[in-house]
């Protein structure tokens, strides 16, 4: 066990305090929902930043980091379905791309071939943090502009993951095809 993995199942410890703010009915509960929400995600950042610096990659964390991204989005995704405040197949088309990709790394891989994260990639997630968030906030009476704003994020997020699936999936044919 290093740093960068404690950060990284720190963040999947948090998927369960998502959860119970996210669903719960507190005062405030969204606006905290928030905060967990980002506070994990910027984790995501951290344990990767610390992980190269130091010279602490691992296979465990390899395996583990995607992972904890995958559920931490997942939950709040799902979570918000189950609000009624996202349309179900916003999440079916943001997880359908999660395992496709997924599963193509996986190929890939067993192939000989890496396939890096692209700046398609990381929009995608950039925009995927961002419109989740909003959405959790706009939940909040006192949020109320934002819920104007959250067709729009989930637009973008939903286009760029689309994208973001394309790119590497075109990637990946270059990359085989080459071999």
């Amino acid at each position: 066990m290093n740093v960068p993995n404690a950060i990284t199942l720190a963040r999947i410890a948090l998927v369960p305090l998502l959860l119970y703010v996210l669903l719960g009915r507190l005062p405030y509960g969204q606006f905290w929902a928030a905060l967990v929400f980002a506070v994990g995600a910027l984790t995501d950042g951290v344990d990767g930043y610390v992980a190269r610096r130091t010279g602490q990659v691992t296979v465990v964390g390899k395996l583990i980091d995607p992972l904890a991204d995958k559920l931490l989005v997942a939950a709040a995704l799902v979570a918000l379905v189950e609000r009624g405040a996202l349309s179900s197949w916003v999440v079916l088309v943001i997880l359908a791309r999660e395992f496709a990709i997924t599963g193509l790394r996986a190929v890939a891989a067993a192939d000989g071939v890496v396939i890096a994260a692209s700046p398609w990639g990381k929009l995608k997630t950039a925009l995927q943090i961002a419109a989740i968030l909003v959405v959790i906030v706009s939940q909040e009476p006192a949020a109320a502009v934002l819920r104007a704003v959250g067709p729009w994020a989930l637009a973008a997020a939903v286009v760029a993951t689309v994208a973001s699936g394309v790119d590497y999936g075109w990637r990946y044919a270059r990359l085989a095809g080459a071999r």
